[in-house]
């Protein structure tokens, strides 16, 4: 939109809206001002409605913001030719993972190899959960024009790492000027994942054999989150105290995947929770972030994992603060700051305080 256009529009916003302050950053432009004669969002909505343009209204206390941009055609999504390094990776993971879902089957697969298709159900759903994370973040990023990678999917010998994968990710190859961007773009690939990781959980559980428990030392002990909780009551109602759960492999899968979704979501650093948190706080985030970080400490004493997972997060994010925005002090709509609260939902019900435990 050029600055004529933008003029022109503000012109029949007069008599309702007086600009103080205007500026543009890339394709969208804003301006900053106050009601007149008594006005108020809807009759600047009501006008902005007849104008072949992109808008949003917002007032805070005596300050009026209306964002304005040329209103854009339907996202097409367009996949890239893929690298080779991206198709290698992947079908490596595919097969450690495959890997990993046999060998909790107890197959021998050095003794026959056939017996790698007893883990395609651990493999296909945790693939599909990564997967769908990643595309998530890589629509959103399409959507607001970030240029981003395919996902890098990352194999794990799964004698040395349970699940055979380290999980996936995107890399961002360009910055986020905007907070609706950013939290978009972070909240996404969490939310996406959530919403392939429960049912496939649920058609585990219902799929999972009821055994007795046995008081066996040194067995491998899975953590229960709210989400687990209810989805285990639900599936397997009047269940007894002396009776457990042995999950199916697609079960397994989901718990990670919720498990997974719910550390991506810790506000810290660039996380994706990261980005949702300093996208609805702003330079408050800092305290959050330090404060999340710290409390992994006490955690680690319910759970080693915990101390493990901040170690890494501090070695690879080398920080607990977020790289600025411009728009920090603008404030998010009451739809974004929405997809915020579902990401802090997401982030409490798969809450797991101990997730591995040896009996």
């Amino acid at each position: 939109m050029t600055e004529t256009e933008f003029r022109n529009i503000l012109k029949k916003l007069d008599g309702h809206f007086r600009p103080t302050q205007v500026g543009s950053s890339k394709d969208e432009w804003l301006a900053v001002g106050h009601f007149t004669n008594d006005a108020s969002e809807a009759d600047l909505i009501a006008i902005l409605k007849n104008e072949s343009c992109e808008f949003n209204v917002r007032s805070q206390i005596d300050q009026v913001y209306i964002r304005i941009k040329e209103a854009k055609a339907p996202v097409i999504l367009r996949i890239p030719s893929i690298p080779r390094i991206h198709w290698i990776l992947f079908f490596l993971t595919i097969l450690t993972t495959l890997m990993a879902g046999a060998m909790m089957e107890g197959a021998r697969i050095w003794e026959n190899p056939l017996e790698i298709l007893k883990g395609i159900p651990f493999s296909l759903t945790l693939m599909l959960i990564l997967g769908t994370h990643e595309f998530g973040h890589y629509y959103y990023a399409q959507k607001h024009k970030v240029d981003a990678t395919l996902p890098y999917f990352i194999p794990a010998p799964p004698f040395l790492f349970l699940i055979g994968t380290f999980g996936a990710f995107i890399k961002m190859k360009s910055p986020i000027y905007r907070k609706d961007a950013l939290l978009q773009i972070g909240a996404a690939g969490p939310i996406a994942g959530f919403l392939v990781a429960v049912p496939a959980l649920i058609i585990g559980l219902l799929l999972s054999d009821v055994v007795e428990k046995a008081d066996i030392q040194g067995a491998l002990m899975l953590g229960d989150s709210i989400l687990m909780k209810i989805l285990t009551w639900v599936t397997h109602p009047g269940l007894p105290e002396t009776h457990d759960i042995m999950l199916h492999p697609m079960a397994f899968a989901g718990w990670i995947g919720l498990l997974v979704t719910m550390l991506n979501l810790l506000p810290i650093g660039q996380l994706d929770g990261g980005h949702v948190a300093y996208a609805m706080l702003g330079r408050k985030h800092d305290i959050i972030a330090k404060a999340s970080l710290l409390s992994l400490i006490p955690l680690s004493f319910l759970s080693l994992n915990w101390l493990v997972w901040g170690v890494l997060i501090m070695v690879l994010m080398r920080s607990a603060k977020h790289p600025p925005i411009q728009d920090i002090n603008i404030p998010l709509s009451k739809e974004n700051k929405q997809i915020g609260y579902i990401c802090l939902a997401i982030f409490i019900f798969c809450f797991i305080p101990a997730p591995f435990q040896f009996s």
